[in-house]
């Protein structure tokens, strides 16, 4: 196999992986904020406005992955 085709097979298994591991953190994310939800019913603004800042950061760090990824893939 040549160079670019494996930095291409490397940055899709990359960015797939960064995907996999973002969707894993915010369904935990969501799933801890959904029974902090239901034991204490008047925090659930709160709870809500941290899960979702906390969901942004998680997205922010998924997205410069596969930024990486493209970047490697066209660097070589």
């Amino acid at each position: 196999m040549e160079a670019t085709s494996l930095a291409w097979l490397a940055a899709g298994l990359g960015a797939g992986l960064g995907v996999i591991g973002a969707g894993l953190g915010i369904g935990r994310l969501a799933g801890s904020a959904m029974e902090g939800m239901a034991r204490q019913p008047q925090a659930a603004a709160d709870i809500r406005t941290g899960m979702i800042i906390a969901a942004a950061l998680i997205e922010g760090v998924a997205f410069f992955g596969e930024i990486v990824c493209l970047i490697l893939a066209f660097k070589s």
